[in-house]
């Protein structure tokens, strides 16, 4: 999910207990919690072992400014904010965390068509949800061609060696933007970093994205209810079983501003160089690491429901697409999703 300044609206909501609530039997999870990358993010652990408590919470905080000190295009000194000010087409290095959210950014870009583009940079920061500030007046066509010429993903080059990882732009100005799976990229580090302590039951969420390891606290499996597409709405429409799986959400319908009288959305379409204006307002991925499901989310919102159909069951993604209609929403899942499903509102299906 891209992010912006101010805090996402979580479009996953955490449930846990028999009925989806909190057991108020049962032992409560210890629990971290706080801001990161422009969004909330929340550690639940159960029944942590003694011995993994001690400085648990400052390492969640030092793993996560890590991260974002690698990542954030928010902040001058990070080692992407320096890539983008690079302007020569020299290899430049990165750390081995970031030639991995990259390597899995390329290749699910490739598998979209360019709809996932991490090079998107120049378009998100010229509508207003970069670093940027929001443009008082739409962008004209000449603005969205200048910024589109500074865009592609055959621009970018990830480069592998025993010896380091690096990475390439054969544009001198171009502009890698990694909010697109940034959450998913935290949490699978939150997530080695609870295993490397011994713990094995917990959950993991920042902004959109969710993983779980293991039964909560009580003694049932971590559930995650995926929302009703509106603003206010908290209604779910389907609850989910992990099983130790990621899951991420990409919806158009929370992160946007209004310019002369149109909602302008925060996922930009690479192809027209535009905010998406198609009737898909939500796409949910599960998979088998929180970085895969958050890439996968957002270039489905890109291509829109029937295209999205298509790639998830040529690829054999578990999808569930949420689709306004004339009457209100429909839903679709993939055959692979719905080996999750504890629930679902069906009076959309």
């Amino acid at each position: 999910m891209t992010r912006f300044s101010g805090v996402v609206m979580a479009t996953l909501m955490l449930l846990w207990g028999c009925d989806g609530a909190p057991a108020v039997d049962q032992a409560q999870p210890w629990r971290a919690e706080g801001k990161i990358m422009g969004t909330y993010y929340r550690v639940l652990v159960a029944s942590p072992p003694a011995a993994a408590l001690p400085g648990l919470n400052e390492a969640i905080e030092r793993q996560l400014a890590q991260d974002n000190h690698q990542i954030s295009t928010w902040q001058d000194d990070t080692i992407l904010s320096r890539f983008n000010r690079y302007r020569g087409t020299e290899p430049q290095p990165i750390t081995a965390g970031m030639a991995d959210i990259v390597s899995t950014a390329l290749r699910i870009g490739a598998k979209t068509g360019g709809a996932m583009d991490i090079t998107i940079g120049p378009l998100v920061n010229l509508w207003g949800f970069g670093p940027e500030k929001q443009p008082s007046m739409t962008p004209d066509a000449r603005q969205i061609a200048n910024a589109r010429a500074r865009v592609g993903l055959e621009h970018l080059r990830l480069i592998e060696t025993d010896k380091g990882q690096w990475l390439q732009k054969t544009l001198p100005d171009l502009y890698v933007d990694l909010s697109t799976v940034g959450e998913g990229y935290a949490i699978d580090h939150l997530a080695a970093l609870l295993e490397q302590r011994g713990i094995t039951r917990y959950l993991v969420s920042v902004g959109g994205a969710v993983l779980t390891r293991g039964l909560s606290p009580s003694q049932q499996p971590w559930r995650v209810a995926i929302q009703h597409p509106t603003d206010e709405a908290v209604a779910a429409e389907a609850i989910v079983d992990l099983q130790g799986h990621g899951i991420s959400t990409s919806g158009s319908y929370r992160n946007y501003y209004e310019l002369n009288g149109k909602r302008i959305s925060h996922i930009i379409d690479p192809v027209t160089g535009r905010p998406i204006d198609h009737k898909l307002v939500s796409a949910t991925v599960i998979a088998t690491t929180a970085l895969e499901a958050d890439g996968w989310d957002t270039g489905l919102m890109v291509l829109g429901t029937e295209k999205a159909k298509q790639l998830a069951l040529r690829e054999g993604l578990a999808v569930f697409l949420i689709t306004k209609s004339d009457n209100g929403f429909t839903t679709w899942m993939s055959p692979q999703f719905s080996s999750f499903i504890i629930s679902r509102n069906d009076k959309d299906a």
